[in-house]
């Protein structure tokens, strides 16, 4: 068997690599791509195979393709502008006749009025027209997203944010790169859709108080309106566009749109997740 992991010179694709090895995975098997493989130093000289793959390049991705069993899609980084790419690589796995697709998405992705769900539905709804055998793995929130709200608390002892009581069942890059490094190896998972989450979500001021160990000192929740939220936010110097983009993702997670915590990333990774202040402290 040949897997093939897009993006594999990000944060996760790099983990997952990481995953893959430490699961048994034969360098050889592996084929890690990247749109510049000068990024892929550390899998060449682990022995891992790497191509380059733009998704935006469909000749690249075919050449990359061939002779591989099983391919990790992981979304791109583009809200907005990413699903002609996905689109792409879901194309040139059902013309090169891979055995199985995993996609990384976001909860809720067919369903929920989400700022981040209109690609991901589309992308879903492409792999399923598109015939190929897959497993779609919607990731909750990144738990390293907040390590930057934990630095500026150490400065100023506030936490701001405008999504209310919303709870967020984040969990480690680590722990999901594990849990798709599963289901890419794993027989099975065909078909289905999963939730991957931490064991347990948790509030802001949860996170208030994980800054405040943390850091050392006492860190509160400030919660903000929508409004002030983007206010404050242009204030520091963000766009208008991006602004109300960040606020959107709080406005889900006030809605709930990730607060269901799900025990099927444990059970795949054979262990507890790691919880949010230990994730924090691994990353800050």
């Amino acid at each position: 068997m040949t897997i093939l992991v897009t993006a594999a010179s990000g944060q996760l694709g790099r983990l997952v690599v990481d995953a893959l090895l430490e699961r048994g995975v034969a360098p050889v098997e592996i084929v890690a791509t990247a749109r510049d493989t000068s990024k892929l130093a550390d899998a060449t000289a682990r022995g891992v195979r790497t191509a380059e793959l733009d998704y935006d390049r469909p000749e690249t991705i075919a050449a990359a393709l061939d002779g591989v069993d099983t391919v990790l899609l992981i979304s791109g980084n583009a809200p907005g502008s990413r699903v002609q790419g996905h689109r792409n690589v879901i194309d040139a796995a059902a013309a090169a006749g891979v055995a199985k697709l995993v996609y990384t998405s976001v909860p809720q992705a067919t369903t929920a009025e989400f700022v981040l769900a209109p690609d991901h539905k589309a992308t879903e709804e492409a792999i399923v027209a598109s015939g190929v055998p897959a497993v779609i793995a919607r990731h909750n929130w990144y738990t390293e997203n907040y390590t930057a709200d934990v630095a500026r608390a150490a400065e100023t002892g506030v936490i701001a944010a405008s999504a209310g009581d919303g709870l967020v069942a984040s969990a480690t890059r680590a722990d999901l790169a594990a849990g798709l490094a599963a289901l890419l190896t794993d027989d099975g998972h065909l078909g289905e859709t999963y939730d991957f989450t931490g064991d347990t979500a948790w509030s802001f001021e949860d996170l208030a108080s994980a800054a405040s160990e943390l850091t050392g000192r006492e860190v509160v929740y400030a919660a903000l309106t929508p409004e002030a939220h983007i206010a404050a936010l242009e204030s520091a110097g963000l766009d208008a566009g991006t602004a109300g983009f960040v606020a959107g993702i709080d406005d889900g997670i006030r809605r709930g749109v990730l607060a269901n915590a799900d025990d099927t990333l444990a059970r795949l990774i054979g262990r507890p997740t790691t919880s949010l202040v230990e994730g924090l402290r691994a990353a800050v």
